[in-house]
């Protein structure tokens, strides 16, 4: 499936030590006092060398004016969607906490953020109710018609909301956006990639920062 993916509406610590290890290595991620080994080659598409002008300005759940650069320090976890999303907007955000959890102290430095791109009917107060749900570190976003275009320019996004006999159909890149602690796009995910492969995606990209 292609990043380009659209949804619509309708007490014995040394076997315990060994059992972490071999739980981390069956996910791909980095076990503390494991052998070093090159860096992993990507599961979704590296973005690096196009170096995006990613950035937005829009408000958050609890009403703040939020940039990119709010979030910088974290690795950013980034979606487009509406929380009248019937499947895939929840299965990613699902797939977010998921990864934070895989990471385990390094969920600590992953920021998940979704952005509306229904902000007509996506209120701030439906926002706080949908999004922290999943985990409670994340943050809703919204912004007026044009606020929401530019961001979704600035990540190579499309969406298209249309009133078909009385019915709202919401068309929108189901991607994710893995950006890093400088505020720089890394890597674009399909929505079906696993959330074991995205997790080693983001353990790349933190280990990268260091």
């Amino acid at each position: 499936m292609s990043n380009s993916r659209h949804c619509r509406h309708r007490a014995a610590r040394a076997p315990l030590a060994l059992a972490l290890w071999a739980c981390l290595a069956a996910a791909g991620l980095p076990a503390q006092g494991a052998p070093s080994a090159t860096a992993p080659t990507m599961h979704g598409r590296d973005v690096s060398a196009e170096h995006w002008n990613a950035s937005f300005t829009l408000t958050d759940m609890n009403g703040r004016q939020r940039t990119l650069g709010d979030f910088a320090g974290k690795v950013v976890l980034l979606s487009f969607g509406y929380t009248h999303c019937p499947d895939v907007c929840p299965t990613t955000l699902a797939k977010f906490a998921q990864v934070r959890r895989l990471l385990g102290a390094d969920g600590q430095r992953v920021q998940g953020l979704f952005v509306t791109v229904d902000p007509e009917r996506d209120t701030l107060e439906l926002l706080r109710r949908f999004v922290p749900a999943f985990d409670p570190t994340f943050v809703g976003l919204r912004g007026t018609e044009a606020q929401t275009d530019a961001a979704a320019r600035a990540f190579h996004a499309n969406y298209e909301i249309t009133d078909f006999r009385g019915s709202i159909l919401v068309d929108h890149t189901a991607a994710t956006y893995v950006v890093d602690s400088r505020g720089q796009v890394r890597v674009v995910t399909p929505y079906d990639q696993s959330a074991g492969d995205l997790a080693q995606d983001v353990a790349a990209v933190l280990r990268s920062g260091e």
